[in-house]
Formats: structure tokens, sequence, C-alpha cells
């Protein structure tokens, strides 16, 4: 193995912040390396949930299908207490008509990474397993990382950037002396992957509500098995790696009061939850990103998912600069939104875990006695999925606030620049069909929503390598959409979130914008 390699990026963490990183990179072009001081992927991972948003993402490049196979669609949530079910609510089709993925897919961690590790050795790159990052430092020019093989010999990596995706203990982070405030839960939280014989059927998550715990039950691909989730009560005096099998068992029946019989353990874990987020998510040529950045509660199923947008965000402004099509002033918008993004996360991941396992009187008798008994009633009006599906789902997360949001003269009420694209259909095609090509979108709704259309078209055409044009009817379902009547333009930043949005678009007020936020690439 060279003694000195150099690349465009270098990447330190395989989980799936990195990995799905790394496919971004491929998609845009991007030269990396990707290493990981484990020996491969682990089966000992306990993130399932894969959001709407992530699944957007996976689409385009390909891999949104193939990740769903590997999964189970969560079709209902029960939620019980005193071992009988208190209520249901229907999961499948929560989302409908707010993503072409409108549920919560259920798949282990370990055949996500597997999909994402598999696309990245088809694409001809892989990942240097066993390879431990020592040492790092950075100038205005770049980086040098020092890194110990799996022979144990030492390996020089230049690169250009570096991207820490190295989980809670992250070297990256340590290195450049970025803080990591926040707080420990003194409760222990366990995780079981089993095989479990009961009456139950196996499409349904189950969550068991009780005064002072929480339990849930996620149904895996295979016969029978389950991912089971729980907390200990908030006294519990046991120590996190010191507790048996057995104690996890007697504890989900005491909780649970249901008759099942667990058949087969393939693993199991204890463990603290902590809440805390960097104190910023870049310092130079070097980014943190997933678990390196922030870290929160498990309630929601956020963690996994939000490490995999902290990377969308990066990849396409990162491949801007290093493809010259952009100034590097683009790249601390990263910082300026993620961080507010892991500020909300942990706020609301907080708020959702201490209301579904907090001992407090008020809270724990309004979710054993109340809350079962009307969330099927509530999660059946749209004005309720229309709120709570984009929460969940990630595809609610907006940079409003960010410098790179800009509304025209005409500001609309309900889609604002910020916003992810809205998901519509436009003659029974998906409008995200059109926006897979890495680069900016304009999108011009209603033939008179442009402003001088042949200096428009031609200066789409010069700036063809970072902007293209899509021409849609001006439909009801749009209209309807953006809450507007009349003709308007949006204009989409590579990840697909609305850079800027008016009644029409000129081509000087493009120009404007692109220079003002990107700077260098434009004609």
């Amino acid at each position: 193995m060279p003694t000195s390699l150099h690349t465009d990026v270098l990447l330190v963490g395989a989980g799936p912040t990195g990995l799905s990183l790394a496919c971004q990179f491929l998609r845009h072009g991007v030269d990396f390396i990707l290493i990981d001081k484990g020996e491969g992927i682990t089966p000992y991972s306990k993130a399932i949930g894969v959001q709407a948003r992530t699944l957007e993402i996976y689409e385009q490049i390909g891999l949104a299908k193939s990740l769903i196979e590997k999964g189970n669609i969560a079709e209902k949530a029960q939620l019980l207490e005193d071992g009988k079910v208190r209520g249901e609510v229907a999961l499948a089709t929560v989302g409908q008509g707010q993503s072409p993925y409108p549920f919560l897919l259920l798949v282990e961690q370990s055949q996500h990474e597997q999909l994402l590790y598999t696309f990245l050795k088809q694409q001809g790159k892989s990942v240097q397993w066993k390879t431990s990052l020592d040492q790092f430092s950075q100038t205005s020019e770049g980086v040098t990382a020092h890194v110990t093989t799996p022979t144990g010999d030492q390996q020089t990596i230049t690169a250009k950037y570096l991207v820490g995706c190295d989980g809670a203990k992250s070297v990256v982070r340590h290195t450049l002396g970025l803080s990591f405030a926040g707080s420990t839960l003194e409760r222990l939280f366990y995780v079981a992957d089993v095989h479990i014989n009961w009456p139950l059927d196996h499409n349904s998550v189950r969550i068991c509500l009780a005064k002072a715990t929480l339990t849930a039950f996620f149904p895996l691909p295979g016969e029978n098995r389950y991912r089971i989730v729980g907390t200990f009560p908030e006294n519990d005096q046991q120590a996190e790696g010191t507790v048996l099998y057995e104690a996890i068992e007697r504890q989900i029946k005491a909780d649970t009061k249901l008759a099942l019989d667990i058949t087969q353990v393939n693993w199991f874990s204890t463990y603290k939850v902590h809440s805390r987020r960097v104190s910023a998510f870049s310092d130079g040529r070097c980014f943190v990103a997933g678990d390196a950045a922030h870290i929160h509660t498990p309630a929601g199923g956020q963690g996994m998912n939000t490490g995999i947008q902290d990377g969308y965000n990066l990849a396409w402004k990162l491949a801007f600069v290093l493809n010259h099509q952009a100034d590097d002033r683009l790249l601390s918008t990263y910082n300026e939104e993620r961080s507010a993004n892991a500020k909300h996360l942990l706020e609301t991941t907080d708020r959702m875990f201490d209301f579904g396992a907090s001992p407090d009187w008020f809270l724990a008798n309004l979710r054993t006695y109340v809350i079962p008994y009307v969330a099927h009633v509530l999660l059946g009006l749209d004005v309720v999925k229309k709120a709570v599906f984009p929460l969940i789902s990630q595809i609610g997360i907006n940079y409003r606030s960010s410098s790179l949001s800009e509304s025209g003269i005409h500001p609309f009420s309900k889609v604002q620049a910020g916003d992810r694209m809205p998901y519509a259909l436009i003659d029974g095609e998906s409008i995200y069909n059109g926006l897979r090509y890495p680069k900016f979108h304009l999108l011009v709704f209603g033939d008179a929503a442009e402003n001088d259309p042949d200096k428009l078209h031609a200066f789409v055409d010069r700036n063809q390598s970072i902007l293209d044009i899509h021409h849609y009817p001006l439909s009801p379902t749009i209209q309807s959409l953006f809450a507007i009547e009349g003709n308007f333009s949006v204009l989409l930043r590579p990840d697909n979130y609305i850079a800027l949005l008016d009644r029409s678009l000129s081509a000087t007020q493009l120009k404007r914008y692109l220079r003002k936020t990107i700077g260098c690439a434009i004609n």
C-alpha cells in the first residue's frame, strides 16, 4: 500500500452518514478516500427507522427501491397499556400526497449500510477498513492526515477537505477542539434483536405505555423477528454494559404485561442516551456530520436520518467549490443551516422522550389514560397528518432563515424560500423525476411566468453546467400546494430546497442571486 495518498476529500467513518455522503460524492463526481477503524459493517447497530426524506434522497441515486425491499413498511402503530391494545393508528399511508414515500420504513442499520457499501463498490470505490485516524493538521491550502493501516504501517493522506463522520467519540471533533455541550440521561436504555412467539401480527409497531417506562416492538424482516427498545426505571442502579439479558427480559415482561415467548436472542445491548450538539459544524477545511455533530434520544427515529441529511447538505456545496463552480464562502452555509437544524432537533426529541417516558404525574397519566384512546382519531384528521408527518419524516425541515434563501418581491405565504420542494404529481409522474441531476433547477409554472423568455433561456444555456430549466403547466394541484393563483417560478438548489421564488424570475434576478450566493461560475 502506498505510504502517501492524495484526494479531494478524506472521509473518516463508514457508518450511514459517511457511506451516504460518499454516494453523494459519486453523484457529483468528487474524488474521496473513506476510512474506518472497524473491520467492516457491524450487525450490532441500533438504528432501524428510515424516514421519507432519506428515501427521497436515495431516489436520486437509484437506491430507494432496493432499501425498501430490504425492510418492512410499518402498516400501523398500536398503543398498549397493561397488556391490552388501547388505540391503533394507520401508518402505511399517513403521509399520502406529501411524499412518494408516505410511510415509515423499518430496516436494520447493517442492511442499510451494506446497500450503500455495495453501491460504492459497484462504482469502483470502497472503504479502507481497519484504518484509524491518528492525527491531522490543516492549512489554508489543505489537510494532512496520518493514519494507521491494517498492517500497522503509517500512511499520510493529503486532501483539500476532511469530513468527520466518526461518531459520538469523534477524533475529528476532539482534534478540532469543538465543544459538545449537552446532557446525559440518567436512566438506562436497552435494545434487543429477538424472535418472539405471540398471537400478535407482524405488521405493526407496538408501543407499550407505562407510568415510568417505555417499551417498543418494531417488526423486522424474518419470521417473528423484532427489535425491542425500552428503558429501565429512572431509579434503576444497574451499570451500562453489566446487565444480563435475563434482566432485560424480566423488565420487558413486567412493563408490557404481554404473554410473549422470546424464543431466540440474536444480540442485545444497554446504553445511556446523551443529548448533545457540537459548537460548530466546521472549522477551516474540516467538517463534522452525523453523531460526530449531534446525538440525542431515539424518540421519533431521527438520528441516522439527520446524519444522512447533514451529508446531503454538505455534498453539493463541497462539489461546487471543488469543481470551481462556486466560491468557498458557500461552505459557511453548511454550519449555518445544519447547526440551526441540530438545535431544533435536540429540543424536539427531548420533548418527545419526556412525553413518552417521563415519570411526571401529569404526563404519565396523559400518555396512559388519554392519548391511546384519541390518537387514532387525531391522526385520522388531515390537518393533523399534515402537521405530524412532515415533523417525523423530516420533509418539513427548512432553511427559511438561511442566507441562501430569498423570496422575491411577491413573497408566498404557504411555501417559502428555504422549504423543500413540495411533492406533486405532474401528468401522473412525480415532479422529482426531473430533478435528479445535481444542479440548480429553474421551474417555470405557466407560460407567462417568464420575464423576457429569450434572455432567460440564453442565460440558462450559458450556465448549463450548474443550471437547467423545466416548464410545467399551472395545474390546480400546484396552485393548491403553493397557495397562489397565477403563474410563478421557483429556483431550486441542487438539494431540491427552494432558493428563490417569485411571480417571475428574470435572467437579471437569477444572475444577481447566483453571483451573491455561489459566486464565481456565473456568465
